[in-house]
């Protein structure tokens, strides 16, 4: 994968839950983990003493972070009834050069800021709320 803009890294949300994404609007800088737990299944009869893992066992999560500026009223709206309702909507996070990742993801934190000489902030968190799908990026 060749150096890319950080601005091409977008997470949009489904605004109205009939599949059509709206990039997060002011989003400057964000962040996306990939998780999955290892299940040992090591005992006294492993080879050499090495740690055994279970194959295909274990909890997958994906977290998404980001910070910004505020910009749009919709997306704005939006995230704050995402969180304040407790909802899970589905999200997309087009990673460039790689693919989009697709699924529900529920606002696990918001935080405002504000300098008296600057410009309102926000931090966002998100944690993974069930199966992620995978469109791998067309290779040019």
């Amino acid at each position: 994968m060749a150096a890319q803009n950080g601005k091409d890294l977008l997470v949009k949300v489904d605004m109205t839950g009939d599949g059509v994404f709206v990039t997060m609007a002011g989003l400057r800088a964000t962040r996306v983990s990939f998780n999955a737990e290892s299940v040992d299944v090591t005992t006294l009869e492993s080879q050499g003493g090495w740690r055994e893992l279970l194959a295909g066992a274990g909890v997958k999560s994906a977290n998404i972070s980001g910070s910004g500026v505020f910009k749009d009223d919709d997306t704005d709206e939006r995230a704050r009834q995402i969180f304040f309702d407790g909802e899970t909507p589905d999200f997309q996070v087009i990673i460039p050069d790689f693919g989009t990742v697709e699924g529900a993801f529920q606002l696990t934190s918001i935080e405002y800021a504000g300098a008296h000489n600057g410009e309102a902030t926000y931090e966002i968190a998100m944690a993974s709320a069930g199966r992620l799908s995978f469109t791998a990026q067309p290779v040019a």
